[in-house]
């Protein structure tokens, strides 16, 4: 589901998008009908395109309607419609809605219903019921009731748009946090100035409550109707492969849409345009530019309240500002996803790859270093080239087809199978931080959170089936060590067999009761996700929670009936059978080590922890004559591995020292004097203003030492 036939959130996944190297606000040319504030003002009259596809609309929404009637008399049938308490509706065929059976429960449901979901399926709430059917009844708080409130929010949007600026729509999905517009403008673009006029516009919309209309037509009728547009056009000729699609209309607007929508638009209480940029057509820097316009919308204002606060809370830990601030990391148009690490920056990403490495001897992982180059004769094997090519850097070497790899698996096949293996080696643990390239539409690059190179704590598992359950035992209590350390709690999931698996049914039924066991006896609250595994083994999702409440996906644990079949891998087993085939356990912890480091950033809101702080300590010397004995200090403290600076400016006052240390955040400030530089000791304060008071040197290294190798989360207080 999504704006203009793409799938919902597709953005944000990054096949299309507008990424940060690229993102601009849109042009600053007015309108010069303006509206009196500097922004745009509603064009009139309309553009013409506007009234001739209403026209086109409504032949075709009479025909239909013709055509509905008489299917409604003629087909009509009593049908059970079966709620989800298992209460029975009579209804009739082509004729009952969902909402009509929401009010015949309560008018209070019905009018608190955002979306039907009719056999798993969502669906609009006035289109008729077809046939005996299972019935749900979505509230704005259920996650697709929210995609379908915002996807509804984007045409409101898309009308104004089209009403104001008069240029091609393009796509118009929801998103994770609300929607967007997209639109190409033969001239001028986008400005912040326009959104007050724009939201003036969405309200008239909203208050006039127009009703959604969905309606399907022949796909040579809707080339004919959005010929006007070439965007349209060509979602039509690529991505519909069926003789008809449908259409979606509020108002003067008609899009091509899967839908469904709510019923009308003044079910949209609060609607805010609060961001807007340029990007490119999918994603691809070769194609033409467009204007992007983001909203948000609630159905309680109160609730724009607090999203408002919350956007506020983001912005400031937002990691690319933090990142800046701290010069822990930056990028370049020279080479476009691919992160510069400053040195505080490395300190953190070095310190997280030496805690799992930490791990890793812990629980039995070797690690191993693969190439960064392979002939594509490997992906072919392995079956990523048929699938993901265009996701790799690939060039000719020798009249070769080689790739930049952008995971380790295949690599790690060739590990395994370079030598025979018999049962006695598995267990197999294979760990690896290797350089991984993918490549991401430049419009999807989003500072570290999508990027094209990146290393991961990677490592495949390769076991025998009955082995299952104890090694996801071990992933789990891995996960569970890691993701305490850092505060996050987290959320798990089991992804059982799809539809379209591959592999033998009685090894997918051994291998997703092992996993069943496994997260029973972790301990830890999960829920089913039924036919939502891969094609290839069963899954567990992990989300972790961070400080401000978002959840992220970064743990892997996914199991593999298929890769050892394409890459022919065996082993011996205890009875001498040597055509043994093993399971892969792909796992990561943190996932994008590059990815991990920005949801740590703003986790902490570059408060970092002291094992993981790129400034731990800093000395500051109350006057010249403390120089050199302060010098000496830092140079123990650097000795005994800490990242440690000094302060011997002389035109700051020691007050001033100390609250610069502190708004850097370094953990512990050391200040000395006369009194200290005279008995060998320091004095000792933390970063939240807390006096430790004076401790000799040594004292002060080995306290200090004991709280980074336990990498405790409130260092400062447990001093």
């Amino acid at each position: 589901m999504g704006g203009t036939l793409s799938p919902m959130g597709r953005t944000e996944k990054g096949e299309v998008g507008a990424g940060e190297e690229k993102r601009k606000e849109g042009g600053k040319k007015k309108n010069k009908e303006g509206s009196g504030d500097g922004g745009r003002a509603e064009l009139n009259p309309w553009p013409e395109y506007i009234n001739t596809r209403l026209e086109m609309y409504n032949k075709l929404k009479a025909e239909h309607d013709s055509i509905l009637a008489e299917r409604a008399e003629k087909d009509s049938k009593p049908i059970k419609v079966t709620l989800p308490d298992g209460k029975q509706v009579n209804a009739e065929s082509w004729k009952t809605t969902p909402y009509q059976i929401a009010c015949g429960i309560s008018q209070g449901l019905a009018d608190n219903t955002v979306i039907a979901k009719v056999n798993q399926v969502v669906w609009d709430l006035d289109r008729p019921l077809e046939e005996d059917c299972t019935l749900e009844l979505l509230k704005f708080e259920d996650e697709e009731a929210q995609a379908v409130y915002w996807h509804s929010s984007a045409h409101i949007m898309g009308e104004a748009m089209e009403r104001v600026y008069g240029g091609c729509l393009c796509y118009g999905p929801p998103i994770e946090n609300g929607f967007y517009y997209d639109m190409y403008l033969e001239e001028g673009g986008v400005s912040s100035n326009d959104f007050s006029s724009l939201e003036a516009l969405c309200k008239k919309i909203i208050k006039e409550k127009q009703t959604f209309e969905r309606l399907e037509v022949k796909k040579e009728t809707l080339l004919e109707m959005f010929k006007y547009n070439k965007f349209k056009c060509r979602i039509l000729n690529e991505k519909v492969n069926t003789p008809t699609t449908t259409v979606y209309r509020c108002g003067p607007l008609i899009d091509l849409c899967r839908g469904p929508h709510v019923r009308h638009t003044g079910k949209i209480k609060t609607l805010k345009i609060h961001k807007n940029s340029s990007t490119y057509w999918e994603g691809k820097a070769d194609m033409e530019t467009l204007q992007r316009i983001y909203g948000i919308s609630f159905p309680d204002p109160k609730m724009l309240k607090e999203w408002e606060k919350f956007q506020e809370e983001a912005k400031n830990r937002d990691h690319r500002k933090i990142g800046r601030d701290q010069e822990l990391y930056f990028f370049h148009e020279l080479s476009p996803g691919s992160c510069f690490f400053l040195p505080k920056g490395a300190y953190i990403y070095n310190t997280l790859i030496e805690f799992i490495r930490s791990e890793y001897r812990k629980r039995g992982f070797q690690e191993v270093v693969t190439p960064n180059i392979y002939n594509s004769r490997l992906w072919m094997t392995s079956g990523h080239w048929q699938h993901y090519s265009e996701n790799m850097f690939s060039f000719e070497v020798e009249k070769e087809l080689f790739a930049l790899k952008p995971m380790n698996c295949p690599g790690h096949c060739l590990m395994f199978d370079h030598r025979p293996r018999s049962w006695r080696e598995l267990p197999l643990r294979i760990a690896d931080f290797g350089v991984l390239h993918r490549n991401e539409l430049s419009g999807a690059l989003t500072g570290l959170t999508r990027v094209r190179r990146f290393q991961q704590d990677d490592a495949h598992i390769f076991c025998a089936i009955e082995q299952i359950e104890d090694e996801i035992k071990g992933c789990l209590d891995f996960l569970r060590t890691v993701y305490s350390i850092f505060g996050f709690s987290f959320k798990l999931n089991l992804s059982t067999r799809p539809e379209k698996y591959l592999g033998d049914i009685e090894v997918w039924n051994q291998a997703e009761k092992q996993l069943e066991n496994s997260l029973n006896e972790f301990g830890e609250k999960w829920e089913l996700n039924p036919g939502d595994g891969a094609f290839y083994g069963p899954k567990i999702d992990i989300q972790i929670k961070d400080a401000i409440g978002r959840f992220h996906q970064c743990a892997t644990i996914q199991l593999d009936f298929q890769l050892p079949i394409r890459f022919n891998l065996t082993f011996v087993s205890h009875d001498g059978d040597d055509k043994k085939r093993p399971v892969i356990v792909h796992r990561a912890i943190l996932g994008s080590v590059e990815r991990m480091i920005a949801i740590l950033t703003e986790n902490y809101g570059g408060k970092w922890p002291f094992w993981l702080s790129p400034r731990q300590v800093m000395v500051v010397p109350v006057g010249p004559t403390c120089d050199e004995y302060a010098q000496k200090v830092r140079q123990q403290f650097h000795d005994a591995k800490f990242m440690v600076d000094i302060d011997l400016d002389p035109g700051c006052t020691l007050n001033k020292k100390i609250r610069n240390a502190q708004l850097a955040q370094y953990n512990f400030i050391l200040v000395i004097g006369e009194k200290e530089k005279a008995s060998g000791t320091v004095n000792i304060r933390t970063r939240d203003n807390k006096v430790h008071g004076e401790r000799t040197i040594l004292e002060t290294i080995e306290r200090l030492q004991q709280l980074k190798q336990s990498r405790s989360k409130q260092a400062e207080e447990e001093f």
